[in-house]
């Protein structure tokens, strides 16, 4: 059984996958080729806004918007430790310091409660707060409502890490909408992925735009041997774009297909373990279905019972940033994060994709109700 079954869905767009690849190589414009151009027009309108601009990663789909508002040593800026590195490093990248915010234990979002109180801190220790970075994790957008709120009254920007929910909404709102600009993933093993790296930007503040195609390319002005600024190689491959365009025809029917899973699982486990919560006026793109367990212990004999019975199963994340080697500088303690540390400890995430067998389904539920 697969964690994620990239095969099957390869079989469905094989044809016009190969097809355009073909003019690709045809063509020689294997980076930055027409492809990419259609892309962005497509990304642009499914999300509802002017403007997107593709990049080589989710990570660099972070730091890029951040390096266009010149954030830089001496500036904080606030997310999440319950997240993938790449949130931070971006933020460490820039040369900023990042201050972490626990999350809800509902929807292991940043808890916009808190992230006043961490603003105030970062002032107390000489930091200038700048912008926040909120995570839709696991494919459920975070309570932009209240973060905005908190945004405007402290006067920062929100980045959007949109990286695991394209596709998912707030309020009819397509994630990669929220914030001055929103930034996504197209890892392989994203709801909407390529077969290497990749990722894209979204703002419809026109002169942001602007920054962010000068820097994807190097800084580059009126041409690539032109400099206005510090820049990054951060170019989109045609052929990543071709696999992307592909993946849209079918994106959402698999996006339901992926909620009648998440359905399932839900209605047979809910009374066996801790399933996610959907909040009213949220649609999640199910990049994960991760679950708790009521105990370090029951995780572990969860898992291995899984395991013995062929079922892959993940845990997304096992230890939070805060408490990370590459963190200690900042002097973050066992203790300071008490929702996140819990959950790090208890959680664990199941098969998740759109080809997911019924018998297979019932075959991972039977497991763990046994």
């Amino acid at each position: 059984m697969q964690f994620i079954d990239l095969l099957s869905q390869k079989d469905r767009i094989r044809t016009a996958l190969l097809h355009r690849i073909e003019s690709i190589l045809d063509s020689g414009h294997f980076i930055m080729g027409p492809e990419v151009t259609e892309l962005e027009s497509r990304l642009a309108s499914y999300v509802g806004s002017r403007y997107c601009v593709s990049c080589s990663s989710g990570t660099d789909a972070l730091l890029m918007p951040l390096m266009a508002k010149g954030i830089g040593p001496g500036d904080a800026v606030i997310t999440t430790p319950f997240t993938f590195v790449a949130t931070a490093e971006v933020i460490n990248l820039a040369g900023a310091t990042p201050v972490f915010v626990d999350v809800s234990p509902e929807t292991f979002n940043i808890n916009p409660e808190l992230i006043g109180r961490a603003i105030e801190e970062a002032v107390s220790r000489g930091l200038k707060p700048k912008a926040i970075i909120p995570v839709d994790l696991f494919g459920q957008p975070a309570d932009y409502t209240r973060i905005e709120a908190v945004a405007d009254a402290y006067k920062l920007w929100i980045l959007e890490d949109a990286a695991q929910s394209f596709g998912g909404s707030f309020n009819g709102r397509k994630a990669g909408s929220f914030g001055l600009v929103g930034a996504t993933s197209f890892f392989p093993a994203k709801p909407l992925g390529c077969y290497g790296d990749g990722g894209a930007i979204f703002t419809d503040d026109e002169e942001l735009d602007s920054i962010l195609r000068s820097i994807r390319v190097h800084g580059s002005g009126v041409d690539k041997y032109s400099n206005d600024r510090i820049g990054i190689n951060g170019r989109l491959d045609s052929i990543q774009a071709a696999v992307l365009l592909e993946k849209l025809t079918i994106f959402d029917e698999e996006l339901e297909v992926r909620q009648r899973i998440a359905d399932f699982y839900s209605s047979r486990l809910q009374h066996r373990v801790a399933v996610p919560l959907i909040q009213e006026h949220y649609t999640s793109a199910w990049a994960q279905y991760s679950v708790l367990a009521s105990s370090f212990e029951e995780r572990e004999q969860l898992m291995q019972a899984l395991q013995k019975e062929g079922i892959p199963s993940m845990i997304y994340y096992k230890i939070p940033l805060h408490l990370q080697k590459a963190y200690a500088s900042l002097g973050y303690k066992p203790g300071d994060f008490p929702v996140s540390e819990d959950l790090s400890s208890r959680i664990f995430a199941l098969p998740m994709h759109p080809y997911l067998k019924e018998e297979e389904l019932e075959r991972i539920c039977a497991v763990l109700l046994a």
